[in-house]
């Protein structure tokens, strides 16, 4: 029944929580200091972009398999960008920003993607 449900990858709960935090990152960089243009404010925007890329690109492609691989792409990205947001709160280059809500997509996207990730091993 939920199959019927998901026609493509845009109706995967997991791909859009990672669309908005595309949103939320970019929010978060604007304020870095212009010298982490080509730095942490890059790697940070590259990284919330690869994960829901690779959601959709897996879920296009044929086979459970290729699912899987890139479901596991998309969540190692997500672990980049954990530790390039802890790196960001000890530099303190968005102190006045609320992490609250990056930290909560990301949590809530990587618990998903482990979930459908474990689900296909079976």
């Amino acid at each position: 029944m939920q199959n019927e449900l998901i026609k493509t990858y845009k109706d995967l709960i997991v791909w859009q929580k990672a669309m908005d935090l595309i949103v939320a990152v970019y929010n978060i960089t604007e304020n870095f200091p212009k010298s982490e243009i080509y730095g942490l404010t890059s790697q940070m925007r590259r990284c919330s972009v690869s994960i829901p890329s690779n959601i959709a690109e897996g879920r296009r492609r044929g086979s459970k398999k290729d699912y899987r691989q890139f479901l596991i792409m998309a969540y190692a990205s997500g672990a980049e960008l954990e530790t390039q947001i802890e790196i960001t709160k000890r530099l303190l280059f968005g102190k006045e920003f609320d992490y609250a809500k990056v930290d909560s997509l990301l949590d809530e996207v990587m618990r998903i993607l482990n979930k459908i990730t474990n689900a296909l091993n079976s």
